[in-house]
């Protein structure tokens, strides 16, 4: 049997495709990691890594091997953190990933109750998009991730966390609703790529990417910038409804005249099914279920899906 630094050069060296990163982040010489690789391989009994590419490229043995040593990492981290609990040396850590258009509204609302209530725990809470949550979640990196769904994995809990209504926002149009067919002769702002808000845009406005922008454009990273930009530049844009606009900017919001249902989003805690910290994250949940519950709505919603673009 391979040994556990050997499973976690493995592991590593798989993140990294390359020996010298790899080797920094193990704090060991190049020959060093690669002669361990090697036994690592000569025990097993079949190459892990295909040293003819570069970077280097997994083998098919390696790609089924990867998920298994994460596996025994992760339970090997939880044997050492239950010694150092047990001894008094450290607080759980719970390790949270959040999609920005989330995280600009959740974080403000809830950050505070969350240090009052668990400060039994060390949180480490990280703004990632969509795909990075979820392969930060294969890697073992994360305990809970709060993303848009709807998303389906065999080897996550999905707990639907509240439906919001995804609003336009659009301070040109006098009046308090807006039309579709207007929506669509209006210049919109976009979200950059990666973000699961515009894409679920892109498909409900019905956007060609390519001819979104125009003759001029620009894709923010957060939604202060996109609401600016809309209101020097004219246009819309699309924002949750959770998100705290300032008082002068809620006549922006518009809603749409001529649709049976508004567009909304379902937002969802994604969690390994075998965690140790439940306890914890499922107190979280509760409290984030608890908070956004009230905030319902008598309008008929239409829960739009992503595919990242």
């Amino acid at each position: 049997m391979i040994s556990i630094q050997q499973m976690n050069y493995i592991v590593v060296l798989s993140e990294e495709r390359l020996f010298q990163r790899a080797s920094e982040r193990c704090f060991v010489t190049q020959p060093t990691l690669s002669m361990q690789i090697k036994k690592a391989e000569e025990t097993l009994g079949y190459p892990i890594f295909d040293r003819d590419t570069n970077p280097l490229q997994l083998t098919p043995s390696g790609e089924k091997l990867i998920p298994i040593l994460r596996e025994i990492l992760a339970e090997t981290d939880k044997i050492k953190l239950l010694s150092d609990q047990l001894k008094g040396k450290v607080k759980e850590e719970v390790r949270i990933g959040i999609i920005p258009t989330i995280a600009a509204y959740l974080l403000p609302d809830l950050f505070s109750s969350w240090i009052s209530d668990f400060g039994n725990i060390k949180l480490k809470i990280q703004e990632l998009k969509t795909t990075s949550c979820l392969e930060a979640l294969e890697r073992k990196e994360l305990d809970m991730a709060i993303i848009a769904g709807p998303h389906y994995d065999s080897r996550l809990r999905s707990i639907p966390l509240f439906l919001e209504e995804i609003q336009v926002y659009c301070p040109e149009v006098i009046g308090d609703k807006i039309t579709f067919e207007n929506i669509q002769q209006l210049h919109p702002w976009l979200l950059n790529q990666g973000n699961c808000l515009r894409t679920q845009m892109l498909h409900f406005c019905q956007l060609n990417v390519e001819q979104a922008g125009g003759d001029w454009d620009y894709e923010g990273g957060n939604l202060p910038l996109l609401i600016e930009m809309v209101e020097k530049n004219g246009g819309y844009t699309l924002i949750p409804s959770n998100y705290k606009l300032q008082e002068c900017q809620q006549s922006g919001i518009k809603a749409i005249a001529d649709l049976e249902a508004a567009p909304a989003r379902e937002i969802l805690a994604l969690i390994p099914n075998r965690s140790m910290k439940m306890q914890h994250l499922e107190a979280m949940i509760r409290q984030i279920q608890h908070f956004y519950g009230h905030k319902k709505t008598n309008k008929n919603l239409l829960v739009l899906d992503w595919d990242v673009a």
